[in-house]
């Protein structure tokens, strides 16, 4: 038998879950548009080694807002958090590259550092608020 609390502990755990995903959502649409908007800035901090910069600019912009977007259909919510992870891992060399070359940047080197572990707390929001929802959890029961 279901109790209250647990019915209120799941809701309360819902709303978090959407406020993360808001969270997600906001960060990777506002980014896949700056990709087109400002893809000359962009483009400054595309490691030497990646060929054609101008086009993984573009190409990641996309994926960004194609990953925003499946996070608005919730058949689409958990592999869009998949493919969002792995582009968010994906530019960690852009990251570490930036962190090598602090004077090409003009961004003050203590930024440069905060952005890694705010990039792992972004993977573990990614994670925790596309995950699959407990089917066995009141709310989900009630849905039902």
């Amino acid at each position: 038998m279901t109790t209250t609390s647990e019915i209120a502990g799941t809701r309360a755990t819902s709303r978090w879950r959407r406020i993360g995903l808001a969270i997600v959502f906001v960060w990777f649409a506002v980014g896949g548009i700056a990709h087109f908007l400002f893809t000359d800035a962009q483009m400054r901090i595309v490691p030497p080694f990646v060929p054609w910069p101008r086009e993984a600019v573009l190409v990641s912009g996309v994926f960004e807002l194609l990953g925003a977007a499946g996070l608005l259909w919730p058949r689409m919510r958990r592999a869009a958090g998949w493919c969002l992870f792995a582009l968010t891992i994906a530019v960690t060399p852009a990251h570490l590259y930036m962190l090598q070359r602090p004077e090409l940047f003009g961004v003050p080197y203590w930024v440069l550092v905060l952005r890694l572990p705010v990039q792992v707390a972004l993977l573990v929001l990614i994670a925790w608020s596309t995950a699959a929802p407990d089917r066995n959890a009141p709310s989900e029961r009630l849905r039902s």
